[in-house]
């Protein structure tokens, strides 16, 4: 890794103000120095130097809810309401993938982020060893988690997988792999289950990743089943206690959102896996007001179709105005900081990554900023939420390591990558 210096860029370093004609000094994986270009210690030798004026440098995107081996199945069922995409197409099709399956259409959604400035995700799905076996290749850094879904799990076999998962992944990549347990939802995890999960987290030291109130014929499951709404009857079992990172949380009542504030639960929002779907429009202008950490995902390829964090920040800054009749709503740096620090306090990173801070993790990117559709240069926060692409992302560094510049991706072999996931789509 070395040393890196990177000169002339303006700074967006999210928790300060932006800086014209910065720079950012990187010593092995930790960022040195963030600030205007003359404060660079004048001893400090630099054995990689990135020129990146015209470039905006914004901590590393954190996409906080996805299954990113879906990739294979973009595409293939779309058009449909939840619970019939799911039953109908898509556990079927899933209970034809295997290990290599899985290891390689996570590289297609690996490659996918590189190339649109993410940096961290967390991901729910199976044969999390190979998910995390791809990460740590392709150089991110992944929050894993199993995914289990109870009424499947009489005999807790999914469960130990996921316990496996923490024990042998945990802090691997040099600290770039976190885990966490994934019961997938109160409608397929019954109270016991989710008990049991939430006792198992507790003693392994790690949170727990569950999508929660997604769609309104879920809220009126789980009241008729049980009384009550899913992040209530979460809160009943305990989960909320723990660190819990929640996908969706569109179907709210004022008390559940006051219930995720008081228990800093963090909230993924995914406003456009939401839309295509019909599941509705998470209420966020109210969470943010109610204090509630609310960051940003993609969910899958499969139900959006695209893993892009850049379009996804846009879309929610949009859809919240859209929904509020307030142009006021969630403003283009509230955006950026959904997108960023917000994602990684919902991962418990944020002491590592989502700030351009001396002292924290080098995770950030470049994005090319002399676009037409960029300028002129008046507000670079709002041209990134309001106007950037995915594709107008430079440079991705990792924990000081460097896997895209100029936009070719350092880590991967995408002809290989598409040609694995060609041939094993075609085999279902």
């Amino acid at each position: 890794m070395g040393k890196i210096l990177i000169k002339g860029c303006t700074i967006i370093p999210i928790a300060g103000a932006v800086v014209v004609d910065g720079a950012i000094a990187i010593d092995s994986d930790r960022l040195q120095y963030v600030g205007p270009a003359q404060g660079v210690p004048a001893e400090w030798q630099a054995d990689t130097v990135i020129a990146a004026e015209g470039m905006a440098a914004l901590p590393g995107l954190v996409n906080a809810h996805t299954h990113a081996a879906m990739t294979l199945l973009r595409s293939y069922a779309d058009d449909l309401p939840l619970k019939q995409w799911l039953e109908e197409k898509i556990w079927p099709r899933e209970g034809e993938l295997d290990r290599e399956d899985i290891y390689w259409s996570t590289q297609l959604a690996l490659l996918e982020m590189i190339r649109s400035g993410t940096t961290t995700f967390a991901d729910m799905y199976f044969h999390m060893d190979a998910v995390a076996e791809a990460v740590v290749a392709a150089g991110l850094r992944g929050c894993l988690s199993q995914g289990l879904i109870g009424f499947q799990d009489t005999s807790h076999k999914r469960l130990a997988t996921g316990i496996s998962l923490v024990k042998e992944w945990q802090g691997a990549g040099a600290g770039r792999v976190t885990t966490m347990l994934g019961p997938h939802a109160p409608y397929t995890c019954p109270p016991a289950y989710l008990t049991r999960v939430a006792e198992t987290a507790a003693r392994l030291g790690v949170g727990l990743h569950i999508h929660l109130a997604e769609t309104r014929g879920e809220v009126d499951e789980i009241k008729a089943r049980y009384g009550t709404t899913p992040v209530a009857l979460v809160n009943k079992l305990g989960l909320l206690d723990l660190p819990v990172l929640a996908a969706h949380c569109v179907h709210l009542t004022t008390e559940e959102i006051a219930i995720l504030a008081a228990k800093k639960a963090g909230v993924a929002h995914c406003p456009e896996s939401n839309l295509k779907l019909a599941s509705g429009v998470a209420p966020v202008k109210e969470m943010l007001a109610a204090g509630v950490n609310v960051a940003l995902g993609t969910d899958s390829a499969a139900s959006n179709n695209n893993l892009d964090m850049v379009a996804e920040t846009r879309t929610a800054a949009l859809l919240a105005k859209g929904i509020s009749g307030d142009p006021t709503a969630v403003p283009a740096h509230q955006a950026l900081t959904m997108a960023t620090l917000n994602g990684a306090r919902a991962l418990g990173l944020e002491k590592e990554i989502g700030t351009l801070e001396a002292g924290k993790k080098a995770d950030l990117i470049l994005v090319d900023m002399r676009q037409a559709h960029l300028m002129p240069p008046n507000d670079v926060e709002a041209h990134l939420v309001y106007a950037a692409r995915g594709s107008d992302v430079d440079t991705v560094i990792v924990q000081g390591r460097i896997l895209m510049a100029g936009g070719e991706v350092k880590t991967l072999d995408a002809e290989k990558i598409y040609a694995q996931v060609t041939k094993r789509m075609q085999k279902g």
